[in-house]
């Protein structure tokens, strides 16, 4: 396949993905790979054995021309901090096969999601592009970081994951959602600092950062976020709005419709500095990170990642 942008190619595999369904993505990426020998120069597959084995693997993906993240958000977060750990010249490209529940970095680059021989073919037949990544206290994100409520319901869905529930993507969050926003009291006071501007005092309900559009399996918290940019886009409400209010901003979020309202603003930026009165719930793609203070950065142009033509 003389197309093909693959090179020597490394699978890291999340076989706990998806209620377990990453085992049989594995298998079946090894078959794909191996029956289609001009598709790459070379490959390995990779399955990792628990949380964090994906950041060492990708650390170490010596000889690699393309890495290639099989499994949900998780693991694709996992990867690209291995891969932003290595030198910027010694630095795999990166591609997804996406088999999760919330699937939004797959969303961003317009992959197929939870189908493995579709995503397959179109990494074979992908274009690569450079992307930026958001940086939050050194922990590298590709697609979201949120503090709040938000970030309240997102470990919310995270923990009901690992508890097996049978919802996932935007039905999980959307339960999750309604469960943390009924019992909604005030925000979250911090004093927040963009690019060169000054410090602005806000009670944060919804604080979003983000690489692409969408969290939460769908949420198009910031519409026009785009990976190629260099810049994050940012959502975060500038008053405390009711109950009832916030809950209706909440249905608008699902489509970006929240976009409209005076309770919000959305901006881009490259740098942001956060300090929080107390730790406010925080998740970066999905996982659980503490602190009150939050230094916030892009890295423009930071992985190369294969789109689908």
């Amino acid at each position: 396949m003389p197309d093909s942008p693959l090179g020597r190619t490394l699978v890291i595999a999340n076989p706990a993905a998806h209620s377990g369904r990453g085992a049989e993505g594995a298998d079946f990426a090894e078959r794909f790979l191996a029956s289609m020998g001009s598709a790459t120069s070379g490959f390995k597959v990779l399955r990792t054995t628990g949380p964090g084995d994906a950041v060492g693997i990708a650390a170490r993906a010596d000889g690699f021309d393309t890495v290639l993240a099989l499994g949900g958000d998780g693991v694709i977060h996992e990867v690209a901090n291995g891969l932003m750990a290595r030198p910027a010249e010694a630095r795999p490209q990166l591609g997804v096969i996406p088999l999760g529940s919330g699937n939004d970095y797959a969303r961003t680059l317009g992959m197929a999601r939870n189908d493995v021989q579709s995503a397959l073919a179109q990494l074979v037949r992908g274009q690569v592009r450079p992307v930026e990544v958001g940086r939050v206290n050194g922990t590298h994100f590709v697609q979201t970081l949120s503090f709040g409520l938000d970030a309240a319901i997102a470990l919310d869905t995270t923990e009901r994951r690992a508890a097996d529930t049978s919802q996932e993507g935007e039905a999980l969050f959307v339960t999750s959602g309604l469960k943390i926003l009924s019992h909604a009291r005030g925000g979250f006071p911090c004093t927040a600092r963009f690019d060169d501007e000054g410090p602005v005092r806000l009670s944060a309900l919804v604080f979003a950062f983000q690489v692409g559009p969408s969290y939460g399996g769908g949420f198009a918290i910031c519409p026009g976020a785009d990976p190629v940019d260099g810049l994050l886009d940012v959502c975060y409400n500038v008053r405390v709005p009711a109950l009832p209010h916030l809950l209706t901003l909440f249905g608008l979020a699902r489509r970006g419709l929240h976009a409209r309202s005076s309770v919000v603003r959305l901006r881009h930026v490259r740098r942001a500095e956060l300090d929080f009165v107390a730790a406010p719930p925080c998740q970066v793609d999905g996982e659980r990170l503490e602190g009150t203070h939050f230094l916030i950065e892009t890295v423009p142009a930071a992985l190369r990642v294969i789109f689908p033509r």
